[in-house]
């Protein structure tokens, strides 16, 4: 049975330049690194680098992203840094939680959150989104 995400593998351009985005402005490791790509860790994430020559030019006009958490209390100093380095972000927040939305060295959209599922299914609560049913929940039983 399937028990979670095994890992995120990125194509990239420029390895050197990935490899650095991610580790010097992201935080993760350096776990293995070879001619055409590199395996990154952050807490029991995976990440692989591979370097393609066919790799997007740009951001794809989707929303399709990747989310990386962050605690509350870091989020202020982590958006400092993002704004010092003068990091292109691609979204502004409007959703529960804390987020700032950057844009990898190709275009890759990552989004660094102060939140949770959790924190987000109490705000849904709250404010719910047209046509939301929330499951597992005792209210939902007789719907």
């Amino acid at each position: 049975m399937l028990k979670g995400l095994n890992h995120i593998t990125l194509s990239v351009s420029d390895l050197s330049t990935s490899v650095a985005y991610y580790t010097e402005l992201l935080g993760f490791s350096l776990r293995a690194k070879w001619n055409r790509g590199a395996y990154l860790a952050l807490g029991d994430l995976w990440l692989c680098l591979s370097r393609d020559e066919h790799v997007r030019e740009g951001p794809l006009p989707e929303y399709t992203h990747f989310a990386l958490s962050v605690d509350p209390a870091d989020f202020d100093a982590f958006s400092q840094r993002v704004e010092r380095g003068a990091h292109p972000t691609w979204k502004e927040n409007t959703s529960e939680g804390e987020s700032i939305y950057l844009l990898d060295p190709d275009g890759h959209k990552v989004e660094v959150h102060a939140g949770s599922l959790e924190s987000r299914l109490a705000a849904l609560r709250e404010q719910p989104y047209d046509g939301l049913v929330l499951y597992g929940e005792e209210r939902n039983a007789h719907q």
